[in-house]
């Protein structure tokens, strides 16, 4: 028993330390070339612009026949707004964009009121600015003329509500058609552009995503500590950007093409998403802005869209970072709420199974998700059941040998190769081998794959936000009382105490028991009551295992020669 716990300590320690060794970030985003339009001297990304801001350097000039009319600066903005059963979309004629989405399906939670809404403070979910040459091309601040509005009456009869804006800069225009798909959190978008855009070489559109995401969650600090960027390169790994990586004014640029680009928080993500083939996204890059405190909670991120013959499509996703929900979109988009962090190689395919498991068990038996984590903690001690079993009758035999062992080593000390016999002889005679200590190992170091994965699962997933469970309010967050945390130790230390009953005297087993669930108790007390409650699961269903072995070590006499 005190070999297998010791030993167990060291491979966790070992796979923590070692594990971004072999699995290091990737490499540091290179300044992109002095002909890239983003982060290049020659071409500077614009600054986060401000809406109704209007540069001096853009000169209005006479719009050609069929053009819709020039912005009015004085104008005042409208918004039309569309709803279906999940979501509120509102979108704005400042600037052709969508300003913001109600979730009226997702509350507010304790000291909000209302129910969450996407919205970048002032900001809105996405903006345009056109890129001819060296110039600028402000639409973000045109006020743009409502060409078609079919929400109304697509509403009425159950189809898909659209809208078209349309707005122009000088010669510079851009078409814009929103179409929501019902029940899915999903605006297609299909835009088109004149002008100097339509018809000049290196001509783009920058699409802005939101500087940051306003919260609606109990614990508003570690929602913000969760905003990052992520983007899809087509044919590659996801790749995040986390707000508190970036230092005030450093850019990150990563090239593309890009499958999609996002904006995230803890529990909610934007994303636009290409539709076609050839994609639109031809970079992407994040710039940190100043901070107001030592948490980042601002960054500017731009895509660069090369428009295709005028036009350009997109798919914007504004809603939960539900697993089932992204991954049916496709496109690999459930990648952007990574599991694992640097260990998402390891971490990301045990938590695909939990949440699979999960779900399937929450849905099976339509209970709440706190009796699911208490159902999954049993199962899986009755899984291993039988591997544990066979570990632990292994730690006995191996208590059992272990007199004559040290008789051996005792006996034999001055000639190494006779030594090495006996042992192998002794093995053999048990039906054992060397390696048979470190099957006492395997049964405590398998659950740790699930454990980092719940870890990580509890850290971003939706399905447990809010989620209510006997005297817990929310799953999610830590216990405001500790009661599960204590009764996490206090289940480890009966568990240890158990497993060490009429064990050989050890002083190093007898100092385990009591600071390795210290030592958990304190790790886990500030983390989600969820992962405590499956770890205390897990502890009390592992008794009567652990209680049958004590029995059977006490009829069984250790072998003295």
């Amino acid at each position: 028993m005190d070999r297998r716990t010791v030993l167990a300590v060291i491979l966790i320690a070992a796979v923590i330390l070692l594990t971004p060794r072999f699995f290091p970030p990737g490499p540091a985003v290179q300044r992109p070339a002095p002909d890239t339009l983003v982060g290049s001297p020659a071409a500077p990304a614009p600054p986060a612009p401000t809406i109704g801001a209007r540069p001096d350097s853009i000169t209005p000039a006479p719009a050609p026949a069929g053009a819709p009319p020039p912005p009015t600066a004085s104008a005042p903005p409208e918004t039309v707004s569309v709803r279906d059963s999940l979501a509120q979309y509102h979108f704005s004629t400042r600037g052709g964009v969508l300003e913001s989405v109600d979730l009226t399906h997702y509350q507010a939670l304790p000291s909000r009121s209302g129910v969450v809404t996407l919205r970048g403070k002032g900001n809105p979910l996405l903006r345009f600015i056109g890129i001819v040459g060296g110039d600028s091309v402000r639409f973000d601040s045109a006020t743009f003329n409502v060409v078609r509005d079919s929400t109304a009456a697509s509403s009425a009869a159950s189809g898909m509500p659209s809208i078209t804006m349309a707005g122009a800069v000088g010669a510079d225009s851009l078409f814009l058609t929103y179409q929501v798909i019902p029940d899915s959190f999903v605006v297609r978008l299909s835009a088109r552009v004149g002008g100097r855009l339509a018809a000049g070489a290196r001509s783009y559109v920058l699409l802005l995503l939101p500087p940051t995401l306003e919260s609606f969650e109990a614990d508003t600090t570690d929602d913000q500590r969760n905003l990052a960027f992520v983007v899809q390169p087509t044919g590659r790994d996801s790749r995040g950007i986390g707000f508190g990586d970036l230092d005030p004014g450093e850019r990150s640029v990563v090239p593309g093409p890009h499958t999609w680009v996002a904006l995230k928080n803890k529990y909610f993500i934007i994303g636009a998403l290409t539709r076609d083939s050839v994609s639109p996204l031809l970079e992407f890059s994040a710039v940190g802005l100043p901070r107001t405190s030592r948490l980042a909670t601002m960054a500017q991120g731009v895509a660069v869209i090369e428009p295709d013959g005028g036009h350009f499509t997109l798919d914007v996703y504004t809603g939960p970072q539900q697993w089932r929900r992204l991954r049916a979109l496709g496109r690999d988009f459930e990648s952007s709420n990574p599991y694992g962090g640097f260990m998402q190689p390891i971490v990301q395919p045990f938590a695909v199974i939990v949440m699979r498991i999960l779900l399937w068990l929450r849905e099976t038996l339509a209970i709440s998700y706190g009796w699911v984590l208490v159902i999954f903690g049993v199962a899986v001690r009755l899984v291993l059941w039988p591997l544990n079993q066979s570990a632990m009758r292994t730690s006995l035999k191996m208590q059992r040998i272990q007199p004559e062992l040290t008789e051996l080593q005792k006996r034999y000390k001055s000639d190494p190769q006779k030594l090495q016999t006996e042992m192998m002889r002794v093995y053999k005679e048990h039906g054992m081998s060397p390696f048979s200590m470190f099957s006492g190992c395997l049964p405590l170091l398998i659950p740790m794959p699930v454990l980092f994965a719940l870890f990580f699962v509890f850290q971003s997933t939706i399905e447990f936000r809010g989620v209510s469970f006997l005297w817990l309010q929310d799953i999610s967050l830590k216990d405001p009382f500790y009661i599960l945390p204590a009764l996490m130790g206090a289940s480890m230390f009966v568990l240890t105490w158990i497993g060490s009953r009429n064990s050989p005297p050890n002083p190093q087993t007898k100092v385990m028991m009591y600071v390795f669930p210290v030592m958990m108790t304190v790790l886990l007390a500030n983390l989600a009551a969820g992962l405590n409650l499956y770890y205390a699961v897990q502890n009390v269903a592992a008794l009567p295992q652990q209680w049958l072995i004590a029995r059977e070590r006490a009829k069984t006499a250790p072998v003295k020669k």
